[in-house]
């Protein structure tokens, strides 16, 4: 079964929703995604690139590109077809950052020349780092500039487990993982999508990122729960496997 689609963030909802020739032709109308007219407006009225459109809506590049071609493809169709055009729909969430760019806000996400971002993802629970990275139902997201942040969001995984968290985490940006206790296909998976992994971890979320941008966080690349895998009605996180540091005992 396919992933289902993951929300983009969206800054701004359009102004007018349905657009018509003045002598439409026959046919069922172009629907354009309200996600599809966000890359359309970052991209084309704003003058963003699409490396700087992926970072406002909190996607991977890859999926911007898709989006934004899947939109001048609907606008191109609405042109020279002549069929009405309506905006709705689609899969996305209504931006609720404080001093956002997109928003209008001063937030400097672009990127600029002498500018490093990156992106932090942390299993996540109740403000602590989650004890397996396969059972966590969220992650919370810190996009980093600079080496300060910027901005942070808790986002659900909406079921996804082991073998698709990988993809999601790539779907969103992200560079780095914070996690507890993490099986081997998963360190694989997350080798292969270039995300770098930082395990063993536990406690506060927010100390742990600010720990990592410090330099100071304490890790441990091992730190697997393959070994509860066969035992029945056993979770990982029943004990706090970032805290004893699953696969070292």
């Amino acid at each position: 079964m396919p992933r289902s689609a993951k929300c983009r963030r969206v800054c701004q909802l359009p102004a007018h929703c349905r657009f018509s020739p003045e002598q439409p032709a026959q046919g069922e109308a172009v629907v354009l995604a309200v996600e599809e007219y966000e890359t359309i407006r970052l991209v084309d009225f704003q003058g963003l690139t699409q490396e700087e459109a992926a970072v406002q809506m909190g996607v991977a590049r890859a999926t911007v590109q898709r989006i934004y071609a899947q939109a001048r493809q609907k606008l191109a169709a609405f042109l020279v077809e002549g069929r009405p055009l309506q905006i709705g729909g689609g899969s996305y969430a209504i931006c609720r950052r404080k001093n956002c760019r997109g928003c209008g806000g001063p937030v400097p996400l672009p990127k600029r020349k002498g500018c490093r971002q990156m992106k932090i993802a942390v299993t996540y629970e109740n403000g602590n780092v989650y004890g397996h990275f396969g059972h966590t139902e969220q992650f919370k997201i810190y996009d980093i500039v600079d080496g300060t942040l910027a901005d942070a969001q808790v986002v659900p995984t909406n079921g996804s487990g082991h073998g698709a968290l990988a993809g999601f985490l790539t779907d969103h940006g992200v560079d780095c993982l914070i996690c507890g206790g993490i099986g081997p296909g998963a360190q694989t998976a997350l080798a292969e999508a270039g995300i770098k992994l930082y395990a063993g971890c536990s406690g506060d979320a927010d100390q742990c990122v600010t720990d990592l941008l410090a330099g100071t966080l304490a890790y441990a690349e091992a730190a697997t729960c393959d070994h509860h895998h066969g035992e029945e009605g056993h979770t990982c996180g029943d004990h706090g496997c970032g805290e004893h540091h699953c696969g070292n005992h």
